[in-house]
């Protein structure tokens, strides 16, 4: 069973995977980091759904402003529940599922260049890096598979190696963060602001988060 996000454009943004409905509540908090608007297509396969269990998933997407937008199933009850909830249900054959799951280029890795703040409540998610050409405020949350650099004040929530990506890091010209997170591992920001005049970069070392100096290396003489 997969939960399939994808923007407005219709361009692929996350899969998320899990062996049961049950298990959904063990992703959710991985939603925080999601970029709205976003839509959500629920694949299964002999798999029955009823309406409650349904409707708890729609409630948890829609808290994140993503639009609970299809469900495609093999399992004809699966389809009636989503149909009851007004959410557009499909019944298709096992073989047509798998057209169904992202793949090819789609699921490609994209680069996003940001120009300007952050502010409050916004959220920027990122499948490749994510560079910020500005501050990031306090409420403000940014994500990305692989690094961050944010070429301003780092005030709010980053994620970094959102796809298990253990060698992503987080820099920043001004590094003092409501809560930095690379891949599973959590760090809360220093209650303290950043002494020190010069970028600092967050990095996973045995399976914490420090914080060094960013140093860019030179060929000049």
């Amino acid at each position: 069973m997969q939960l399939i996000l994808r923007n407005i454009a219709n361009e692929f943004i996350k899969s998320l995977s899990f062996k049961n409905f049950e298990l959904y509540q063990n992703f959710s908090d991985k939603l925080i980091t999601v970029e709205a608007p976003v839509a959500a297509n629920l694949i299964t396969e002999n798999e029955k759904i009823n309406s409650h269990e349904l409707a708890k998933l729609k409630l948890i997407l829609e808290k994140q402003n993503i639009i609970f937008a299809n469900i495609y199933s093999n399992n004809r009850e699966t389809v009636l529940s989503g149909k009851s909830l007004k959410i557009n249900s499909s019944f298709i054959n096992v073989k047509d599922i798998k057209n169904k799951l992202p793949q090819g280029p789609s699921c490609q890795q994209k680069d996003i260049l940001h120009k300007g703040t952050v502010r409050s409540g916004d959220r920027i998610s990122s499948n490749g890096d994510l560079f910020i050409m500005g501050d990031v405020n306090p409420g403000a949350i940014i994500s990305a598979n692989n690094n961050i650099y944010v070429w301003g004040k780092l005030l709010g929530i980053a994620f970094a190696g959102k796809n298990g990506n253990k060698n992503a890091s987080i820099a920043s010209l001004y590094l003092n963060p409501l809560q930095l997170r690379i891949c599973d591992i959590v760090a809360i920001g220093p209650k303290d602001k950043p002494k020190n005049q010069y970028p600092e970069v967050a990095i996973l070392e045995e399976n914490k988060i420090i914080i060094k100096p960013y140093l860019l290396k030179s060929n000049l003489k």
